[in-house]
């Protein structure tokens, strides 16, 4: 798995599956083209992040999308992608305070980042054929803390997102399944 070049090591891990009647290339298709903001659960979810932010008067602009191009735009980066069978995002932050104070690194920086005050974060999506017309998408949350305090402080930040944040994903895989059952569509490569 290509995730596995970027994040070997983690403290956290999640994992989901959903079967897709559609098949690799348009599952992949999918994936890629994902847009969580029309997730009713994932814009109330990201909304409520927000809170802490509002309440100091820097009120965050009002999702319209959340594709994986305006994650990237946000600071995750672009790790791999290898059509049609898996592509991986990454960040790096202080994810458990308020701000998550989220840095901007380049793939290579990624790597190589062991930042104390800092976690990264590897996010795959992976298509695996069943048959010519059948597919598993899997998605696997890894996080990684290299210093004590700091991972004892995204733990206990872990132990109340942490549902939250399989909810998120298991939303993204149904809108994925949506999207690739319903719409061929055009392939991304």
């Amino acid at each position: 798995m290509l995730i596995d070049r970027f994040l070997p090591e983690f403290d956290v891990s999640e994992h989901h599956v959903t079967r897709v009647h559609a098949p690799v290339d348009r599952a992949y298709t999918a994936a890629r083209r994902i847009d969580l903001g029309r997730s009713r659960v994932i814009r109330g979810l990201f909304t409520a992040r927000g809170i802490p932010l509002a309440i100091r008067r820097r009120p965050r602009p009002k999702l319209r999308s959340l594709t994986l191009d305006d994650l990237v735009r946000d600071g995750f980066v672009w790790l791999a992608q290898e059509p049609p069978h898996e592509l991986v995002l990454g960040v790096a932050g202080s994810f458990w305070r308020p701000s998550a104070r989220v840095l901007h690194l380049d793939a290579t920086d990624f790597e190589a980042f062991d930042g104390k005050g800092y976690a990264k974060a590897a996010w795959n999506f992976r298509v695996i054929p069943l048959d010519e017309t059948r597919s598993v998408v899997t998605t696997e949350t890894r996080v990684r803390v290299p210093d004590d305090e700091s991972r004892r402080k995204f733990l206990l930040y872990w132990a109340a997102i942490g549902p939250m944040s399989g909810l998120i994903r298991r939303q993204a895989l149904a809108l994925i399944k949506d999207d690739a059952e319903a719409h061929p569509g055009p392939q991304v490569t």
